[in-house]
């Protein structure tokens, strides 16, 4: 099981402010050009979130890889998850 430290969970509460924000822009009939704007930033916050996570993940499936096969599946799955998430 995957732990999460406090400093990726704050990462995502930011993350999820700024969508409640963007909500609220909304409702209130903001320009599209502001809207879109904060999407974008949140976009480039989930894309650094999830590579902050990959490669947390990545150290540890490394560190507690037996063999340099399961080392270099490590590392794929990790590439794979960071293409995906484009």
């Amino acid at each position: 099981m995957n732990s999460y430290d406090d400093k990726v969970k704050n990462r995502m509460k930011r993350i999820e402010g700024q969508l409640r924000g963007i909500i609220k822009m909304m409702d209130e009939g903001k320009d599209c050009k502001a809207v879109v704007t904060q999407l974008s930033a949140v976009r480039s916050g989930v894309d650094r979130t999830i590579g902050v996570i990959v490669s947390q993940n990545l150290q540890e499936c490394l560190l507690e890889a037996a063999s340099q096969d399961a080392a270099n599946d490590s590392v794929q799955e990790a590439v794979d998850l960071l293409v995906k998430s484009r």
